[in-house]
């Protein structure tokens, strides 16, 4: 009988056009190409992408959600202005994660684990070299993903996953102020992964986490909490005068 089949066995469906433009959307926040704070217009993001304003509109209501995007009635749409509390806090949950991914991944990483890891800080620091901010953003993503990976522990590269476009989006300003000194570190971790040394590369993990949540909070201690988008000023009618 069919209905004894569990649900398990659907087979998993295409991503929708809706989470398609959800997925652009995101990644044009965090790769800075929508400022936070940035009013976003349905028919010009509809536009950019090529598709109708309809799965725009499903997908600003979905990200708003989700803590991207603000929804202010009679004002529209803007990206979120992510507040110092609110970072302070994913900063210092992916911390957690990664310190314990680090100390895992010195246990169970492969050799061939380690020369993909020597392979993206190579990539990496030639980016930072060449001052190609947005490829070494995307390759110290990579590079703490393949860490997570290695640690063996399923659910904690679940749980790092969560957060790891986020903190992509916050690590981006301070990428090139980090520059270098973050891909020293990144090589030091990979030495003691490389070692077997747990307990350095923990270490030096937790260290290289909270030295990039020290440099976004320092960027952002200038600066406003959340500016308020600017009031719409409706014009009245016109009317015709007599003469």
């Amino acid at each position: 009988m069919l209905h004894s089949v569990q649900a398990g066995a659907k087979i998993p469906r295409p991503a929708t056009l809706r989470e398609s433009v959800i997925e652009a959307i995101q990644e044009l926040i965090v790769s800075g190409q929508l400022k936070p704070g940035q009013h976003l217009v349905e028919s010009e993001l509809a536009e950019l992408l090529g598709v109708s304003r309809q799965p725009v509109r499903e997908a600003l209501q979905q990200l708003s959600g989700e803590g991207w995007v603000d929804l202010h009635p009679g004002q529209g749409a803007f990206v979120h202005v992510p507040t110092v509390e609110e970072a302070d806090q994913l900063l210092a949950v992916r911390a957690l994660l990664e310190t314990e991914s680090a100390r895992l991944a010195a246990q169970h990483a492969s050799e061939e684990g380690v020369k993909r890891l020597r392979e993206l800080c190579a990539r990496g620091t030639a980016a930072v070299e060449a001052d190609e901010i947005d490829t070494a953003v995307a390759t110290n993503s990579e590079l703490h993903a393949l860490v997570t990976a290695l640690s063996g522990n399923k659910v904690l590269a679940e749980l790092a996953a969560q957060v790891a476009r986020r903190v992509r989006w916050y690590h981006t300003p301070v990428a090139r102020q980090r520059g270098m000194t973050s891909w020293r570190e990144h090589a030091a971790l990979i030495d003691a992964i490389e070692a077997g040394d747990g307990e350095r590369a923990a270490h030096i993990m937790r260290e290289h986490t909270e030295h990039t949540r020290a440099s976004y909070m320092e960027q952002r201690a200038g600066e406003p909490v959340e500016p308020l988008p600017k009031p719409v000023r409706r014009r009245r009618p016109r009317t015709l005068s007599a003469g």
